[in-house]
């Protein structure tokens, strides 16, 4: 059978270029298309990182005018993964944070730089590339929103299909509407059935207006955008597009996330042998500013530092944590008034909260393997990976229930410890004193070795990997290249669907 022909239209890209979860979701789901049948190529613009990473790149097709000036476009492999790069140093040749300059606020040609992105993609899915045209386009979130508009309005019916995926709703690229010549869109784009949202040029409204499909990074995720609160203003449009969004829980690259195998950790371990932990948990505690104590309870949180997930409801929780007798260690970065509130709360309790301002792949491995347990006190989530991450390594997840945290964390209550099946903590609201209460509950489990050892390793036993969402997204792709509908699958384990059809 003829592999299906996906191009994926991204923003950031692990291990090329990141700034949070897309990038981790954009660089490892190809390798698990590929034994389903499915060629990804991603489009990634030429950030001064990316280009700095590919050493094999043949340019392929030259743009005169690329929103202003000319542009390259560049095939290359990295990592394992096939590339577009759009060498475009116009729009992309600044160090740093792709969508931030050094003053912290975003670019403001933001919305041409990724709407040169989107119209790329729109011309590679229309064959304007010699020797490349998809089956399927694949959009994700706002940076490449525009990319079913302008399949839409330029091709036609003799376009591929498409998908927009949007990894957080709370982005959505709103512009003025004074935009849309330079953006290339045409007059009638501009209503409420093309780009127009509130007035103005909504990207992500766009991608999900005209997309063939949507999807989203979790079930529950999905179920809550359609609603008023969740819908963020988009509710109503999700709802009446219900029947084409379908929610895809993430998944993590086991080969980068290994215990066994983790070169960014002091002592490598699994969950036969989970004792080196206590190393880990010493190295940690020495790299964030806390007393070195392998008897304390610590709690990790490697997070955005933003109102969304929580922060703030985690420092207000401190006395009651800290009154446990518990270490708090809290990596990276977000608002500038969080990240002051963090190193407040360090100073008011030295070498009891610890905390490192700023992005680190290494530490993030480290609290994974050597915290106790990890807290994400998130208002809402559309996924996340790091709790995926702390299950890998044996660090209890903390969550609140919503979106893919409670799709992804069973809570280990009375009846789910008799069936061994708790693999952390969950608590709803997200508030204060839920957290607080949910902190009570970590502290009395962790008091009891045999049980948390159980918890732990019942999260190191759990599938977090991609194999099954690889699965779900290939049915998709297939479905929309050529129309095959894959048959229902049966979720339940083989010997309850058996108990059930004998009964």
């Amino acid at each position: 059978m003829k592999p299906v022909a996906v191009l994926s239209v991204v923003s950031e890209l692990f291990p090329l270029i990141k700034t949070g979860g897309l990038a981790d979701v954009a660089g490892s789901l190809p390798a698990f298309l590929r034994p389903e049948g499915i060629a990804t190529t991603t489009l990634l613009p030429g950030y001064p990182a990316v280009l700095a990473k590919i050493s094999n790149a043949v340019a392929i097709h030259e743009f005169q005018n690329l929103f202003g000036a000319p542009a390259t476009l560049l095939r290359a492999t990295a990592a394992g993964l096939d590339l577009i790069v759009i060498d475009a140093p116009h729009l992309y040749a600044r160090v740093g944070n792709p969508y931030v300059g050094p003053d912290g606020e975003n670019w403001s040609d933001n919305p041409i730089r990724f709407a040169a992105l989107s119209a790329v993609g729109a011309a590679i899915g229309l064959g304007e590339v010699a020797g490349y045209r998809p089956d399927v386009v694949h959009a994700h979130d706002w940076q490449a929103g525009l990319t079913p508009a302008y399949l839409h309005y330029r091709g036609g019916n003799d376009r591929p299909a498409t998908i927009m995926t949007i990894h957080n709703l709370a982005f959505q690229g709103q512009y003025g509407p004074e935009l849309l010549e330079q953006l290339g869109l045409p007059p009638e784009a501009m209503g409420v059935d093309g780009v127009e949202y509130y007035g103005g040029i909504g990207f992500l409204k766009a991608g999900i207006q005209l997309a063939d499909r949507i999807t989203t990074v979790s079930p529950r995720y999905a179920e809550e955008i359609c609603t008023l609160e969740g819908g963020m203003g988009l509710g109503g449009l999700l709802r009446d597009r219900i029947v084409d969004l379908q929610g895809i829980l993430n998944g993590i690259d086991e080969s980068v996330w290994d215990p066994s195998a983790d070169d960014l950790i002091s002592a490598k371990f699994d969950r036969a042998h989970i004792k080196p932990r206590r190393v880990n948990k010493l190295t940690l505690q020495r790299r964030v500013g806390l007393h070195e104590d392998t008897d304390v309870l610590v709690l990790g949180l490697v997070s955005r530092l933003t109102w969304q997930k929580g922060i703030d409801l985690l420092l207000d929780a401190l006395p009651l944590i800290l009154g446990t007798g518990a270490q708090v260690a809290i990596i990276g970065q977000g608002d500038r008034g969080m990240e002051r509130a963090v190193r407040d709360a360090v100073t008011a309790y030295p070498g009891r909260v610890g905390c490192v301002i700023g992005y680190d792949e290494e530490l993030g491995h480290l609290i994974q393997a050597g915290a106790d347990a990890l807290l994400l006190p998130s208002r809402f989530e559309p996924c996340g990976l790091t709790q995926l991450y702390a299950l890998r390594y044996g660090c209890v997840p903390v969550v609140a229930r919503v979106g893919g945290l409670s799709d992804t964390v069973i809570d280990a209550n009375e009846m789910a410890r008799a069936e061994g099946i708790g693999t952390g903590i969950q608590f709803a609201p997200p508030s204060v004193e839920m957290l607080e209460s949910a902190v009570l509950r970590v502290a009395a489990l962790w008091r009891k070795p045999a049980l948390w050892r159980r918890i732990q390793r019942n999260g190191m036993r759990t599938d977090v990997s991609w194999r099954r969402s690889a699965r779900l997204y290939a049915e998709l792709y297939r479905e929309l290249a050529t129309g095959e509908i894959a048959p229902e699958h049966d979720e339940l384990p083989p010997e309850t669907s058996d108990y059930l059809m004998s009964a």
